[in-house]
């Protein structure tokens, strides 16, 4: 599985999505994170765990707590996915534009 894919995979849960967006408005601690959601807090500490290891999320401590933050670095995976795929669409329409020409 390549990391796009286990980026994707993670992010298929709407739980996580939805933490991962409120990750994108602001760093937070589990608690905040947990307020608002239908999920306890050990749940997301889970899916805290499963974002931090498709390496889309860290973690600092803060005093006692550990505050969350988005990772540049996933999200460079994901948009190296993304102009992948829409270079081969660029490439593919180049091609067909080439061949109606001729």
């Amino acid at each position: 599985m390549t990391n796009a894919q286990r980026i994707l995979t993670v992010l298929a849960d709407p739980t996580r999505r939805e933490i991962f967006e409120r990750l994108g408005r602001s760093p937070r601690a589990v608690g905040e994170l947990a307020r608002g959601l239908p999920v306890s807090r050990p749940a997301v500490s889970q899916h805290l765990k499963a974002l931090k290891s498709a390496g889309l999320v860290t973690a600092r401590a803060q005093g006692t707590r550990r505050v969350y933050r988005i990772d540049p670095a996933g999200l460079s995976e994901i948009r190296r996915w993304l102009d992948q795929l829409s270079d081969g669409q660029l490439e593919v329409f180049q091609r067909e534009a080439d061949r109606e020409e001729s």
